[in-house]
């Protein structure tokens, strides 16, 4: 009798679509679950069958255990398969698949339940003899016991939610007066988050690499590591670049990391895919940092070194079918790395971003592989992760297959949202990543001064090329006879073209049949427009010849010239300072989202610096704080409030 024949995927975006293509290839059914932001999803349309859940807000949606079980239930699903994030890692959502007669792909709620405490995973691998990290992970959680803690501890110290992941709920301390805030802001995004605010103080490792070991165990009590993968390169301690093998790996070193990791799964009597996550000081000496049990985020790089297919290898476990490899049979061939593509603008300290995809035309080559759940048109919303999607590449070496993975970021157009896209290439050029040499404290170290980490500034190419179509959609607006034609050709049009708060002249001279004639301030350009079908532009600029995506609308162009995009607003018609100056003293959110604190209120006097709002967004709290000394004027937002981007807050006088 076969175990399952529909499967349910309790998740949303690229990691539901890579599940369902994996389900569908194998013969199974599935079906898509939604909340009301994700009705157009990519992950909905390629389900054979979908269920709306809730309103947006993950906890009346995607985290609503009932609706997802109700949804199997009306589907016939009997089997669930929660992905990563979300469910994924809570015990009662697998307890309550088991009460309902359906089959968690996934370990058992026991091993979810212990691992997904950092606090009582941690004891239970210093009783396995897995080398553990300095630091306190007792039951005492108020303010003075983790203060004294910390003093034994000594800093720099970690403080990290006990129920946390991606990096919600940690935060990096390194003086005393500071922990009392950091303990307070960390317990809130743990409690919002996870559900649960307890929190393990750590000896914070600096500058280590952060190395994990893939799992899988069947139900018949056998388990196997597949390698591993380097996670260093992070910001805000969540991953950016991922890759396989580790560039400083040696075979003794893997033996010894593998067998370790092996010991954690075995403490669990672990069952089906699972990730032990490691940090590797310069020295050689690693000591386990938590271990994840799901599928994670970077398993293709695992998947184009091994040949295997995980998602499968989840699904025949879950069946009960037995490991179809025995460890010495495990080969790892070549080198795969994979960059996490994101909306958020790496110049604002990488705030999350939201808005409409005018364009996603990913760069498909040999080698390299894209898992997204993108669709052009549809929306970004601030309810969940700010992840869009990952490109990955393989390849016989490290080099070929960092080429071939910059050429595919640099390739890859992504128009109306900003992403890191960027970062992402410049973080592949760099002579210390092209090396191997680096750590988790690699973008702080190396990136401050990079001109990615910096507001874009369009060149005087990108403003000529806008110009340009901007000028031809005009003209083909017009058709007719005189399409194009002036009475006057010899004098040049004037346009002022802004972002945000700055604005370029640019004077373009348009004769019938010639190129374009542009200047920019000291800068003389000769263009010509090959062919242009709203989409993409053939131009030929100063003799050398180029394609470029774009997309104009409501007078804005979003110009996509490698590796980055920039959308400018024809201002010509505005008139020049018709654009009210803001003052410093004005708080406006830095992105749509909820507030979920407010620590001021009218009348009362604030300092600069002072922390005046929380903000909520993309699982993530972002504290605002005032810009100057004075007076609270006005306020205009309380707790529970949904705001939109650059919504005024307050107003300090």
């Amino acid at each position: 009798m076969p175990g399952f024949s529909k499967i349910l995927i309790a998740n949303r975006g690229e990691i539901a679509c890579r599940i369902q293509r994996t389900a569908q290839a194998l013969g199974y059914r599935t079906v898509a679950v939604f909340s009301d932001a994700d009705a157009d999803a990519l992950h909905v349309h390629m389900a054979d069958e979908a269920v709306n859940i809730g309103p947006a807000p993950v906890q009346q949606s995607y985290l609503n255990i009932p609706a997802i079980i109700d949804a199997a239930r009306r589907t016939g699903a009997d089997a669930i398969h929660p992905g990563y994030g979300f469910l994924s890692e809570n015990a009662g959502f697998a307890r309550a698949c088991q009460q309902a007669g359906i089959t968690f792909i996934g370990p058992s709620p026991e091993a979810i339940e212990l691992m997904g405490s950092k606090r009582l995973s941690k004891i239970a691998m210093i009783n396995a003899g897995v080398p553990c990290i300095q630091g306190y992970q007792g039951a005492e959680q108020d303010d003075a016991t983790l203060s004294r803690e910390a003093e034994r501890i000594g800093y720099p110290l970690m403080i990290k939610a006990s129920a946390g992941g991606g990096g919600r709920g940690m935060r990096l301390v390194h003086d005393a007066g500071d922990l009392l805030e950091q303990i307070r802001t960390a317990r809130s995004e743990a409690l919002h988050g996870f559900g649960s605010d307890e929190l393990i103080l750590e000896q914070a490792l600096i500058e280590p690499r952060h190395v994990e070991v893939q799992l899988f165990g069947d139900q018949h009590g056998n388990l196997i590591y597949l390698g591993e993968r380097d996670c260093s390169i992070q910001r805000r301690h969540q991953k950016v670049i991922e890759e396989a093998p580790c560039p400083v790996m040696t075979a003794e070193l893997r033996q010894a990391m593998g067998e370790a990791a092996l010991k954690a799964g075995r403490a669990v009597n672990y069952v089906g895919a699972g990730t032990v996550e490691f940090l590797l000081d310069a020295r050689g000496r690693f000591y386990f940092l938590e271990m994840n049990t799901r599928l994670q985020v970077e398993h293709p790089v695992t998947e184009l070194i091994t040949g295997l297919d995980l998602v499968a290898w989840q699904l025949n476990i879950a069946e009960g079918q037995p490991l179809p490899l025995r460890q010495e049979h495990v080969q790892l061939t070549g080198h795969a790395m994979e960059v996490r593509l994101y909306a958020e603008d790496p110049t604002q300290g990488f705030l999350p971003q939201t808005g409409r995809i005018a364009a996603w035309e990913p760069a498909l080559q040999s080698g390299v592989r894209v898992d997204d759940g993108l669709v052009e048109g549809g929306h970004i919303s601030p309810f969940y992760d700010p992840m869009l999607g990952k490109i990955i590449a393989h390849g016989a070496t490290r080099e070929e297959v960092r080429r071939k993975l910059l050429r595919a970021v640099q390739d890859s157009v992504l128009l109306g949202v900003q992403s890191n896209q960027r970062l992402l290439a410049s973080l592949l050029q760099h002579p210390q990543f092209i090396s191997g040499e680096f750590s988790t404290g690699f973008i702080a170290q190396h990136f401050a001064d990079q001109p990615c980490l910096h507001p874009h500034v369009p060149d005087a190419e990108e403003l000529a090329i806008a110009a340009a179509l901007l000028y031809q959609a005009s003209a083909q607006a017009h058709r007719g006879p005189l399409a194009g034609w002036r009475n006057n050709a010899s004098v040049p049009l004037h346009y002022r073209l802004g972002l945000e708060d700055q604005a370029w002249l640019v004077e373009l001279n348009a004769v019938p049949g010639e190129a374009y004639r542009i200047q920019i301030a000291s800068r003389r350009l000769e263009l010509k427009v090959i062919e242009s079908d709203g989409r993409w532009a053939t131009l030929e600029i100063d003799g050398i010849r180029r394609r470029y995506a774009y997309r104009l609308q409501n007078g804005q162009i979003c110009l996509f010239t490698r590796p980055g995009s920039v959308c400018l607003t024809d201002r010509t018609q505005a008139l020049v300072g018709s654009q009210a100056s803001v003052s410093s003293g004005t708080l406006k959110a830095p992105m749509d989202g909820a507030i979920v604190d407010v620590l001021v209120s009218e009348g009362s006097p604030v300092s600069k610096g002072q922390l005046l709002v929380v903000l909520e967004a993309m699982k993530m709290e972002h504290p605002l704080k005032s810009g100057i000394d004075g007076v609270l004027k006005r306020l205009q937002v309380r707790v529970g409030d949904q705001v939109k981007n650059r919504q005024v807050l307050l107003e300090v006088e």
